[in-house]
């Protein structure tokens, strides 16, 4: 920009400056539009809506000159081209912010709103990882890089068509006039400012008042009377049934069942639900994976930003806990890391017995391909399946399975793509598929060919199990988390619309049931099965956010139910057959379309009365009492003190900080100091392997042997291919002068680690100990199978 002729700059370059913010701006709306038309989203670019987000713009443009005209004439006042200076890199860092705001729109078809707090640093760090991270970054920096130049550009093309405006307050009176006509014209998320919606929705969250004014201590307390509906369905047998659930990632009801609107691409999915028990009109009480564990195995209620989020749990009662109390074996499974959405620490707060997770699956598992970036989520579906049924179950003990699959999430790279994808092709050529439908798979024919992968690992799932004990005897429940979220949807209550299939070997009788339930409803009423059936310890009084199942195979609507969007954003309530959203009052069809409803003005009072009642039961530990709960929250204990060190050194939001702090720490020999660390990184990361190594290092420094080989027993059970747990043990027993143990573990880390060779020098150093010892390899006996559980005993 050449300035050598200004002294200083007057309003008629500021409002130059505004005219190529606001030319930025249509810019990144036409990229928004195009985009969406390409993906099949949009029929067209030009439309009313295009118009209303050109109007939108000019009001933020606006606000925005209102709001910077006064420090760019008071810069300007005290010193030539600060004002302007400043306020073109605050502008150009705004325009930044929209275009990373499109393009996080232009991918989910959601805004980023509040949500955004809900998430932890490490959180976000993974998922966009895991969705191109480094991609990302290329393209980040080069939409930087044309964005400023195209600002840049502007203000000299317009130096060519502005004269001049000689007064500062009849132009703000003009941009006041225009800020104000924008805030009368109705906007969706699609023609907003991104930066505007994410700017009011955060103030929104954070002035909400959720104040609870009720004199009941326990508001969700209720007797635990819930009708049995599903007994009549089953032949029950004298030994309780096994439970198994598969969640589904981004299952929605509009692409199983009769009548999906993507149907045909989750054949084995669409043939169950002839089989069995199947609720086509049900729904997820979450928007995004993080609610589904809560609601389903719980009907617990959301807290702020999700029930898993809350810094410390309240006393409750889930499936887990209460089957466990009855004599369940419980366990969970899912491919990825079980820290992200604090898994970990939910599942540890029900002590369900076993967990398996990314870290655990060994050199047998072949891990989801890497994207562009190098990242992975970890282990596709197929794999998670194969390594569950290789692990061992009693026959004598009722199990409680929990599997979350993976596959059907960004950036959908099933294994065998190419071959996946043919499949969609030959399917679009034999369907009868309407013409916007199709242009819509075409665009997305990775998302339809990962659904067709997790359809056939979940049927090969199916088979398989047939070969497990007691399979005749179990009870499997089928759902999505949510809607798959990349695919465009038909209404605001599409992304919580999924199926809910029950199948059995028991199964009396098939039903297809069109009444409106949620996944609230699932614990309550597969509690009431089983209590119906067998003596089984119950809670006096329960907590459940829903009841019965609906049964009724015609379509109506007779529950209350809320419905979490994204963390922090609980803007969705169904009150019988009306849906409250966003400020509008709509009915609910038969076919989950939705249309504007008169009256039903009650439904937002009922949300907010339940939004206070939301907040102060998971703030104020007010589930249930004390005395209820089966499971009470053991929370590791520090003193005043310790907290005050603790929290001078570690702020609890990163567990890979606090590890790395701790190891500083154990290396610098302040080993209780370490220990310490330790303990409060796990008591907020359970299942940080690093750390619980550490700890196990750390106790064996201090001559606390048999503590440590404890630790790193645990660790390796968990994790059986992680090999600093193998190394850290070796080196326990070697100075512990255990050399039987030493080569058992060799057999163990040979067995179960791909890595096994980094530590060569450590089983030759075990090897030699044995020779010297006398000790042969073929006295030594292990299971050394591969299995997850016990490996080491």
């Amino acid at each position: 920009m050449n300035t050598s002729t200004i002294d200083r700059y007057t309003l008629k370059q500021y409002t130059r400056l505004m005219l190529s913010f606001f030319g930025c701006l249509l810019v990144l709306t036409l990229f928004q539009y195009g985009v969406l038309y390409y993906k099949g989203v949009l029929d067209s670019i030009l439309s009313i809506s295009l118009l209303k987000a050109i109007v939108h713009h000019i009001g933020f443009t606006a606000i925005t000159g209102i709001i910077m005209v006064f420090p760019f004439n008071f810069w300007e006042n005290l010193r030539s081209k600060y004002g302007f200076n400043i306020v073109f890199v605050l502008l150009s860092f705004i325009l930044i912010i929209e275009a990373m705001l499109t393009g996080y729109y232009c991918s989910t078809l959601v805004p980023l709103g509040s949500d955004l707090l809900g998430y932890s640093y490490s959180d976000m760090k993974i998922t966009i990882a895991n969705s191109g991270g480094f991609i990302l970054s290329v393209y980040l920096f080069i939409g930087v890089v044309i964005l400023i130049s195209l600002f840049l550009g502007l203000y000299r093309v317009t130096s060519k068509v502005y004269h001049r405006i000689s007064r500062m307050y009849p132009f703000t009176i003009v941009l006041f006039s225009l800020f104000l006509a924008s805030l009368f014209t109705d906007g969706k998320p699609i023609n907003q400012n991104k930066t505007q919606y994410l700017v009011v929705n955060l103030y929104n969250s954070s002035t909400e008042d959720n104040s609870y004014t009720s004199t009941e201590e326990y508001p969700l307390i209720k007797k635990p009377n819930i009708e049995n509906v599903l007994g009549e369905y089953f032949t029950l047998k004298e030994q309780k049934p096994n439970i198994v659930f598969i969640m589904v990632e981004g299952l929605g009801r509009d692409f199983v069942g009769e009548g999906a609107e993507y149907g045909g691409f989750t054949p084995y999915l669409d043939s169950l639900t002839n089989k069995s028990l199947y609720w086509e009109n049900f729904l997820s009480n979450t928007g995004r994976t993080f609610g589904v564990l809560p609601s389903l195995l719980g009907s617990l209620p959301f807290g702020k930003s999700g029930f898993m989020e809350l810094e410390e749990f309240p006393n409750k009662l889930t499936l887990f806990s209460v089957l466990k109390n009855n004599g369940y074996h419980t366990s969970f499974y899912q491919g990825t890391n079980s820290s992200f959405d604090k898994v970990d620490r939910f599942l540890n707060s029900e002590n369900v017995d076993f967990v398996l997770d990314k870290s655990g699956f060994g050199v047998n598992y072949q891990q989801q391909a890497e994207d562009a970036a190098g990242s992975s989520w970890g282990y596709p579906d197929k794999e998670l399946f194969k390594k569950s049924i290789s692990l061992p179950r009693e026959e004598n003990q009722p199990r409680l399975e929990v599997y979350m699959t993976i596959s059907t999430h960004e950036p959908f790279i099933p294994p065998s793509q190419e071959y996946y994808e043919r499949e969609v092709e030959t399917i679009l050529s034999k369907g009868n598929f309407d013409s916007r439908v199709e242009k819509v798979i075409e665009k997305n024919d990775n998302v339809f060919a990962t659904l067709l992968y997790t359809d056939e690992a979940i049927k090969w799932f199916m088979q398989a199990y047939k070969s497990q004990p007691n399979y005749e005897n179990t009870i499997f429940i089928i759902t999505g988390d949510h809607r798959l979220i990349p695919i465009p949807q038909r209404n605001n209550i599409s992304r919580f619309h999924v199926p809910l299939i029950m199948y059995s070997p028991m199964l009396k009788t098939t039903r297809k049931m069109s009444s409106v339930s949620s996944h609230f409803d699932v614990t309550p009423s597969i509690l009431a099965l089983l209590e119906n059936q067998y003596e089984l310890k119950m809670p006096k009084k329960v907590a459940w956010m829903g009841g019965a199942l609906d049964m009724q195979t015609a379509f109506r609507s007779t529950k209350n139910i809320p419905l979490m969007r994204n963390k922090n954003e609980l803007k969705e309530y169904i009150s019988e057959e009306k849906l409250y959203t966003d400020g509008d009052i709509m009915e609910i069809d038969e076919n989950m379309d939705i249309s504007t409803a008169f009256g039903g003005s009650s439904v937002e009072a009922t949300l907010e009365r339940f939004k206070s009642i939301n907040h102060y039961v998971t703030t104020e530990n007010k589930i249930i009492p004390d005395s209820l709960a089966i499971f009470t929250i053991q929370k590791e204990k520090f003193t005043d003190s310790e907290t005050v060190w603790l929290n001078s050194v570690y702020d609890g939001k990163d567990s890979d900080k606090g590890y790395f702090k701790a190891r500083e720490l154990a290396w610098n020999k302040k080993w209780d100091k370490a220990l310490l660390l330790c303990r409060y990184n796990l008591s907020e990361a359970p299942s940080h392997i690093d750390t619980k190594i550490l700890m196990g290092r750390v106790n064996s420094w201090k001559g606390n042997h048999d503590k440590a080989t404890e630790i790193l027993k645990e660790c390796i059970n968990i994790n059986p291919n992680y090999i600093d747990s193998y190394a850290a043990l070796f080196d326990v027993y070697f100075w512990s002068d255990k050399t039987k143990e030493a080569l058992e573990l060799i057999i163990a880390v040979e067995a179960n680690s791909a890595s096994a060779n980094e530590i060569s020098a450590k089983i030759s150093r075990a090897r030699s100990q044995a020779k010297k010892a006398n000790i042969k390899i073929s006295e030594v006996t292990i299971n050394s199978a591969g299995h997850t559980a016990g490996i080491i005993k």
